[in-house]
C-alpha cells in the first residue's frame, strides 16, 4: 500500500487535479468531498477520455462530477486475499484503503506485484486485463 495519498477536492477542477497528478508523478486521484470522503477515483485515462477527448473544458470541469457510484475500497485490516479478490472482482488496478471511513492508502496493481508471488501477479493481471 501507498500511504499518505493526496485527495483532489471534489470542487477543484480536472485541471487542477492533472497539475497535481503531474507534481505526485501519479495516474490516479481519490476524489474526496468537503466532509473528507471518498467519492471517487480520477484517473489520467478518465481526463483524457471523458474531458478533453469528449470537448470539454478541463479548467470547467470538476473533479467530483466525473466520480461514479459506489466506490470500491478495502478495509486496512483486509488481507492480501481480499485485496487479490477485490481487484479482480471489479477489474481495478487501483484500490483505495479505508479505516473508519478515512482513506489512509491506495493499493495499486504494481504494490502487488513487488509483495507477492509472480503467479498471483500473473492471474491478477489477467483478470483485470479480461
Amino acid at each position: 500500500m501507498t500511504p499518505d495519498v493526496t485527495c483532489i477536492g471534489a470542487n477543484e477542477t480536472v485541471a487542477e487535479a492533472a497539475r497535481k497528478m503531474t507534481e505526485l508523478g501519479v495516474g490516479s486521484l481519490p476524489i474526496c468531498g468537503s466532509d473528507e470522503k471518498l467519492k471517487g477515483m480520477l484517473t489520467d485515462r478518465d481526463i483524457v477520455v471523458k474531458v478533453i477527448g469528449a470537448g470539454k473544458d478541463p479548467a470547467e470541469v470538476k473533479a467530483g462530477a466525473l466520480a461514479q457510484g459506489e466506490v470500491v475500497t478495502v478495509h486496512a485490516d483486509d488481507t492480501a486475499e481480499d485485496v487479490l479478490r477485490t481487484m479482480s472482482r471489479h477489474k481495478i488496478r487501483r484500490l483505495p484503503v479505508i479505516d473508519h471511513h478515512v482513506l489512509v492508502g491506495i493499493v495499486a496493481q504494481a504494490d502487488v506485484a513487488r509483495a507477492l508471488p509472480d503467479a498471483r501477479v500473473g492471474d491478477l493481471v489477467e483478470d483485470i486485463s479480461s
